[in-house]
């Protein structure tokens, strides 16, 4: 004979009620924590995909900085004189490229992840996050070879380093800040590129400008003597300076140019305290990008 019947309401008193919450439910950036192998497969296949059936392979993320470097310096450099009136320009240049490129990469290719995943998305239940994250950490590691040739460029041009525990740290809080704010956008626009494919566009526009509003091929100062010049009020050169971009940049002239140059230039104003309010800026701007994502991502699967 069959023993008692249990009663059906003493299983589901023993289950945690976590078992039973609505299936595709998402928790977030902290899922992108609890399916770290799929992270990190997200991450490898992205890496080993890039160069696929390319003769030169890696090689290109040498030579597309290489030859963004080359032009500016020719241009801007010899032509504009600007070699002249910014000691070292060569290495003052190419430490702020490096950081537009992590920048743009890590955008657009964020802004674009949902879309280029999207039968993963139409199919399968995974965390949507995993897939700026990973665009995010792939161009950082694009980004490796091009701080490894700046190196290069430095000592080509007759820098020798001067490594300080401050250097390094202003480096890894460039990397940090620009990074997240990469992140925090690239989450923003991703979310609006699935409904409105006109994100893609903007982006665009964005990336094209953003090489040009912060102090990559030309000096902080130019601004404020343009600022002074016109009459303009200080707090819109303290606005410029508190762009997470531009305080990149200025961290990477402080770990890369300032240490081994007889630096006439005047340090940024507060760039100690700004590095604080950008990494600030930073993570609000992925909470926000988050949030929007966050609200959008259920109907992913049908605007896809």
């Amino acid at each position: 004979m069959s023993g008692p019947v249990t009663d059906t309401r003493d299983l589901f008193a023993v289950v945690p009620r976590s078992e039973f919450d609505t299936p595709g439910t998402s928790r977030g950036l902290i899922d992108v924590v609890r399916w770290r192998y799929l992270l990190y497969l997200l991450v490898r296949t992205g890496v080993t995909t890039r160069y696929r059936n390319s003769v030169l392979g890696w090689t290109w993320s040498y030579v597309r900085p290489g030859a963004q470097f080359l032009v500016f310096w020719v241009v801007l450099g010899l032509f504009l004189s600007l070699n002249r009136d910014i000691q070292n320009y060569p290495v003052y240049l190419f430490s702020g490229i490096v950081v537009i490129n992590l920048f743009s990469e890590a955008f657009k290719n964020a802004t674009t992840s949902i879309v280029n995943n999207a039968p993963l998305v139409r199919k399968v239940f995974l965390p949507r996050q995993l897939f700026a994250v990973s665009s995010v950490m792939v161009a950082f590691i694009h980004f490796l070879p091009q701080l490894a040739l700046l190196l290069i460029v430095c000592l080509f041009m007759g820098w020798i380093p001067g490594i300080t525990v401050l250097s390094v740290l202003a480096a890894l809080a460039g990397i940090v800040i620009v990074s997240l704010f990469a992140l925090g956008i690239g989450l923003f626009f991703g979310a609006l590129n699935v409904r409105f494919r006109d994100a893609e566009n903007i982006v665009e526009l964005l990336l094209l400008l953003a090489t040009w509003a912060s102090p990559v091929l030309y000096a902080w100062t130019m601004v404020q003597d343009a600022m002074d010049k016109l009459g303009w009020p200080q707090w819109l050169v303290n606005l410029y300076l508190l762009n997470p971009i531009t305080q990149g940049v200025e961290l990477f002239h402080y770990a890369f140019w300032r240490p081994v140059t007889a630096v006439t230039m005047d340090l940024p104003p507060e760039l100690g305290w700004n590095t604080l309010w950008t990494f600030l800026i930073s993570v609000g701007t992925l909470l926000i990008g988050q949030l929007v994502f966050r609200r959008l991502e259920g109907r992913f699967a049908q605007d896809l």
